[in-house]
């Protein structure tokens, strides 16, 4: 998959590229005072969406879930122009040419996104027609207009009578109609057209409706759709009557999607309300349309969008592939992948479903999606309807609509209790969600804390404080996933229960940094970013360091999304020079470079991508002992390793001391992602990412943990099943 986009990249002559590198790493060795040593950040993320991308192509999964990986990959794809290339062309057009870690300008940097991001657009569309000529041998069709029968055409004319012709807007385009606006991700109709018989000619546009489904299933038992560009077509003479289009073409915008914030604003909710309707009219960062587009139109688009060349994309196939995903229809579940019931821990049914009264006993961790969400959601209903407990403090950072976890804090609210929200207005693209769940609770007479104006609130904790025999008594959830009930059934994740005392009263001190921003004297347990858990990383490495300097052995594992902070990154490089093993599981972003002769001999670095997205953070230090050893240090984080992480957000870093849970991250699921083959990529020195060729049979780490209890789930349970339960031998396969 790779090999193509490597000799796009070989081939230019521009500064920087990856054919530069390889050229300058083989004149010289890479140092630690080598730009070279990093990759770069936004590049190593197209990288990944390659990897998404080729799940599409990927045998092995049904065909709609291969559909679902195309549009995950466009979709993502969209997410990354918004924002990323977004404030890299704010830098340009500011005359800013602040350098990057790997020693790029912005500029460069924007040209070699544009090559990779015209190769991955150009891969979408090749692996399209794959697909959708297995979709068809599967009775499952996208009908082109040559296609349409006139009994379909008889329907289709009904529907665009009825469902469609009253929200479109033909528009003129002449010096009294001025072009008009087109919304962020918005497709819109371009045409020429003549007047029959001679004469007037006519420019116009035809914005298409967002709220109209892209993709039109026709009636009938089979599965048959029409894309609404081209049923706008077959019917455009009632649009602009008298008229016939002499030349057309279709478009899709993408724009600048950052949100200004006035941080002087009295108001912060209001501030937002009006940054999100300033997001709407965000600068024109990407225009795609079709390749067969007449040049006068394309050049009439750009000027009047302000478009300029490299900013163009030519697209032979659909157009804006994320709304493929609207295919995945209920009524073909053949064309999916088996659904997936999540397991309830058995130790919560040892205590009649009694969450608290079960982590009184022991802590427990729950891993998602293997394991069922509704844990942590009881564990919030049994609070709110619990009369003995006085008060719930949660951060909210993403949740779903009609949220249960929302709706137990109201709950708990009205009955009296004292319930504090620290809702995150800044996460992207659902601040007008946090916004609507603020506002709920604020009338259930909740406390709603908006957080820090300069720090998101990434943490994820849940503390339940308790009136037992007198006394106080609390109770803390912390999660590496957010309070998602819907993305808990797709991200692994970890939430982690406990009772312990001083982990207790770290998330109370917590919550009162969080909400009087008061910064602590003093934590027991906890880590905090961006207080002390970039210093606690650095120091856990270099302890590393220091065993193998005393002749113990040193290593580390860790597991996380991306992995991006310079510190933290030259922190493991001197770490592999001193001996230390380290392995790294980075699903997305990595900008360190493994396997690079005197500096990253003894790191490997590997990503899973699969049925399930990759999403918890976990790190085990050796501790004077290879792992897994019942000496190690581990750690479960809400934080990636990333600068925005350590030093921007609000995040938690909790050491886990019970020797159950402890057992089930190291033993099982740390040594399950290091086993994976079936769907693991291995991260080489150059950059590159290759594929491990796998048989049918080789390891998978979703399967198996689709198929096997966790250790901390089991509860009584446990001692009888132990014989049952596979133990996992470490075999960790060297990149090739």
């Amino acid at each position: 998959m790779s090999s193509a986009r490597d000799e796009a990249l070989a081939s230019t002559e521009t500064p920087g590229t990856v054919a530069e590198i390889a050229a300058a790493a083989a004149a010289r060795a890479i140092t630690l005072d080598s730009p070279e040593r990093f990759i770069n950040r936004e590049l190593s993320w197209l990288g990944f969406n390659f990897r998404v991308l080729d799940e599409a192509r990927n045998q092995r999964h049904p065909v709609m879930e291969r559909v679902r990986f195309l549009s995950i990959s466009a979709s993502n794809l969209d997410e990354f122009y918004m924002v990323r290339v977004a404030g890299l062309k704010g830098q340009v057009n500011a005359g800013v040419n602040k350098i990057s870690q790997d020693g790029r300008t912005p500029a460069q940097q924007l040209l070699e996104i544009n090559r990779m991001a015209r190769e991955l657009l150009e891969e979408q569309q090749a692996i399209w027609t794959e697909v959708h000529a297995d979709l068809r041998a599967r009775g499952v069709h996208v009908l082109s207009v040559g296609e349409v029968t006139a009994d379909d055409r008889r329907w289709l004319e009904r529907h665009f009578n009825e469902q469609i012709f009253p929200i479109l807007t033909p528009l003129a385009i002449d010096p009294a109609h001025p072009f008009p606006f087109i919304p962020n991700l918005g497709h819109a109709l371009v045409m020429q057209l003549k007047r029959e018989g001679g004469g007037e000619s006519l420019r116009a546009l035809v914005p298409l409706p967002g709220q109209v489904d892209r993709l039109i299933r026709l009636p009938g038992d089979g599965h048959r759709y029409l894309f609404l560009e081209d049923l706008v077509g077959l019917f455009m003479g009632r649009l602009f009557p008298g008229f016939h289009v002499d030349q057309g073409g279709h478009f899709r915008v993408i724009r600048d999607s950052e949100v200004e914030i006035d941080e002087e604003a009295e108001d912060l909710v209001r501030s937002f309300e009006s940054a999100l309707k300033r997001r709407r009219r965000g600068h024109c960062i990407r225009l795609t349309l079709n390749a067969d587009m007449p040049e006068p139109l394309i050049r009439l688009i750009c000027e009047e969008m302000q478009v300029a060349e490299e900013d163009l994309f030519r697209l032979d196939g659909p157009i804006g592939m994320a709304d493929l995903k609207q295919l995945i229809a209920d009524d073909r579940p053949d064309l999916q992948f088996v659904p997936y019931t999540a397991r309830f821990p058995e130790r919560i049914r040892d205590f009649g479903g009694d969450c608290l009264a079960a982590i009184r006993e022991k802590d427990i961790v729950v891993h998602h999606p293997y394991e069922s969400f509704d844990v942590v959601v009881q564990f919030l209903r049994q609070a709110a309807a619990d009369p003995q407990v006085v008060s719930i403090k949660q951060t909210l950072y993403r949740t779903s609509n009609n949220s249960p976890i929302v709706a137990a804090l109201v709950e708990a609210a009205e009955s009296g209790k004292t319930v504090t929200a620290m809702v995150e207005l800044k996460a992207r693209f659902d601040e007008e969600a946090n916004i609507r769940w603020a506002r709920d609770l604020e009338r259930a007479g909740a406390n709603v804390v908006y957080g820090f104006m300069d720090l998101k609130t990434h943490a994820k904790i849940s503390l339940v404080v308790r009136r037992e025999s007198g006394q106080l008594r609390s109770y803390v959830h912390f999660g590496t996933g957010n309070y998602h009930p819907i993305t808990a059934k797709i991200y692994t994740d970890l939430s982690f229960f406990t009772a312990d005392p001083a982990l207790c009263r770290d998330a109370a001190t917590a919550f009162n940094y969080m909400t009087g921003y008061a910064r602590p004297k003093g934590l027991e347990k906890l880590d905090l970013a961006p207080l002390t858990l970039k210093d606690r990383l650095l120091e856990l490495i270099q302890a590393e360091v220091d065993h193998v300097t005393a002749g113990r052995p040193g290593a580390i594992w860790a597991k996380m999304n991306s992995l991006v902070d310079g510190a933290i990154i030259d922190a493991l490089y001197r770490a592999s020079q001193a001996g230390v093993q380290v392995d790294l599981v980075v699903r997305g972003i990595c900008c360190l470079r493994p396997g690079v002769p005197g500096l990253s001999d003894n790191i490997r670095v590997k990503s899973i991508v699969g049925r399930f997205l990759e999403h918890s953070r976990i790190a085990c230090f050796g501790n004077g002992a290879d792992l897994p050893s019942p000496q190690a240090r581990i750690f479960i984080s809400s934080a990636d390793w990333m600068p925005r992480n350590l030093e921007s957000r609000v995040e938690t870093c909790v050491p886990i001391e019970n020797e159950t849970v402890r057992t089930q991250i190291m033993n099982q699921i740390m040594v399950a992602n290091l086993n994976d083959e079936q769907q693991s990529w291995y991260l080489m020195a150059d950059g590159t990412f290759q594929r491990v060729d796998s048989a049918e049979d080789a390891f998978n780490a979703h399967t198996y943990f689709m198929n096997n209890p966790s250790l901390s789930g089991r509860g009584r349970a446990l001692d009888k099943a132990s014989k049952e339960i596979p133990q996992l031998i470490l075999k960790r396969r060297a990149p090739q």
